[in-house]
């Protein structure tokens, strides 16, 4: 027995030191520095050219009879106004539904670039808001209003950097293309079309960027310091309904378990079992780049997955969540159909779950696994929609290598690192014809700014309008 004591005590000491040295050794790798180049830009030009575009009421809807077509047309309208430059320096075409490209030819045609941006946004509700939606109101150094965030800003990050290049004569190197849709927020067809459009022309980006990630404090387990997050990927989104046919009747007799009791029952079943963890790519890189600058107690969880990864699996399950999202497929029921009146059971009972699919899985697989816990097959389960994953896009290389440096240069104290992007863009579109696609939102947000996209009081203060145009500028004349 003393034997075996000894021997388990050395192997606790030995396992110890092994998750110790290896935290020891997990820290930062050494980065190039970076030499900041100067971009002054006239930024109160910027500024009241984003609370121009405010005041166009972009707003989508799923239902085309409520869109305000006048509205987009008179965006388009003011781009020629604020732009004459660019208008004469590129081509411009209309494509799509609502899709805008311009085209502004290089020395070269290789390694091309695209810019991507959308000028549509959600609807508001205007009783939420302190200040007007769409009327592009500046106070105390803030502009108000819908699409200040997203994406309008960035957008005329793309378009005011291209004004001040050409109006000094600048010629980019390669070409490059900027690629605006009017559609995004209800996953419109118009960036598909202009995406095949390019690939009938046979342009094969070298890097691609679009809103996503940005740069971020608090947003790593023990990291301090502000983060600029590149999606290197996104995750599928897939709506799933459950539907029970047949169950109606009187309520004043009704079975042991009605529709919406069974249906109820199976939500339960889909939620007490979430779907298993996978660490993919851009997950793994975040981890690996991220950890190495996180406090020693982080340090030891990154740098030793191998022993503590099915702990940091159940703390994301049990907290849900961003970080739980990157690690797995989520499901969220958010609708739910039954009777017309109170008195009646319904003959058909309906719940619709959305779906957020882990990269390498697929819809199929996913519809397939959900129906696996699922006991009452009276339950009918079926895809609504669905698109799978995005391809992973490549961390190293030209394309990452220009945005990188662009954004050391603007935001010197951010560490850069991938991640999985869980909502979905219109970039996923271009992973068809480029392995360099990019979602970065050129903007530093604060939790409480983040928290306006799509919700009440959006808004961005002045001097950051200022930094994305700067930041395009820098991307733009290193490509």
């Amino acid at each position: 027995m003393t034997y075996f004591w000894l021997g388990l005590l050395i192997l606790v000491v030995a396992f110890l030191a092994v998750i110790l040295i290896r935290a020891l050794r997990f820290k930062p790798r050494a980065t190039q520095a970076v030499a900041v180049e100067e971009a002054a830009v006239d930024g109160q030009k910027a500024i009241d050219d984003l609370a121009e575009m405010i005041r166009c009421k972009t707003v989508s809807y799923y239902d085309d009879e409520k869109i305000d077509q006048a509205e987009f047309q008179k965006f388009r309208a003011l781009l020629k106004k604020l732009y004459p430059t660019v208008f004469h320096k590129a081509s411009y075409e209309e494509i799509g539904p609502s899709g805008i490209l311009f085209t502004l030819k290089g020395k070269s045609a290789e390694q091309p670039a695209v810019f991507m941006a959308h000028y549509d946004v959600v609807p508001v509700n205007e009783e939420g808001w302190s200040k007007p939606a769409f009327e592009g109101i500046i106070e105390d150094g803030v502009l108000w209003g819908r699409g200040t965030l997203d994406t309008k800003c960035t957008l005329l990050g793309v378009l005011e950097a291209a004004e001040h290049l050409l109006q000094k004569g600048f010629v980019p190197e390669h070409d490059m293309y900027f690629a605006f849709a009017g559609d995004e927020e209800v996953a419109g067809k118009s960036q598909p079309v202009i995406v095949e459009t390019l690939r009938a022309r046979g342009v094969v980006p070298a890097i691609v960027v679009d809103e996503g990630g940005a740069v971020v404090d608090g947003i790593f387990p023990g990291v301090s310091q502000s983060c600029a997050l590149i999606g290197i990927a996104e995750k599928g989104l897939m709506d799933a309904q459950f539907v029970i046919e047949g169950a109606g009747g009187h309520a004043s007799a009704p079975p042991p378990h009605t529709g919406l009791g069974r249906l109820a029952r199976a939500v339960t079943q889909i939620e007490n079992k979430p779907f298993p963890r996978k660490l993919t790519k851009p997950v793994a890189e975040m981890f690996d780049t991220l950890g190495r600058r996180s406090s020693f107690l982080y340090r030891v969880i990154f740098s030793n997955l191998w022993c503590f990864l099915p702990l940091l699996d159940a703390l994301c399950k049990k907290t849900g969540g961003e970080l739980n999202a990157m690690m797995r497929t989520t499901c969220a029921f958010t609708m739910a159909e039954g009777s017309k009146a109170s008195n009646v059971l319904p003959p058909r009972a309906r719940m619709v779950a959305n779906l957020r699919v882990i990269n390498g899985s697929t819809c199929e697989e996913t519809l397939a696994a959900l129906k696996d816990r699922l006991d009452d097959k009276g339950i009918q389960a079926s895809i609504v929609q669905g698109m799978d994953p995005s391809r992973v896009s490549e961390t190293k290389g030209y394309g990452w290598d220009k945005l990188t440096s662009a954004i050391a240069q603007t935001w010197p104290e951010a560490l850069i690192s991938p991640y999985l992007m869980v909502a979905c863009s219109d970039s996923r579109h271009y992973c068809a014809i480029s392995d360099y696609v990019y979602r970065f939102s050129a903007m530093e947000l604060s939790k409480q700014e983040r928290g306006c996209i799509h919700g009440h009081d959006e808004r961005m203060p002045l001097d950051k309008i200022v930094t994305t145009v700067q930041f395009y500028v820098r991307l733009m004349r290193s490509l």
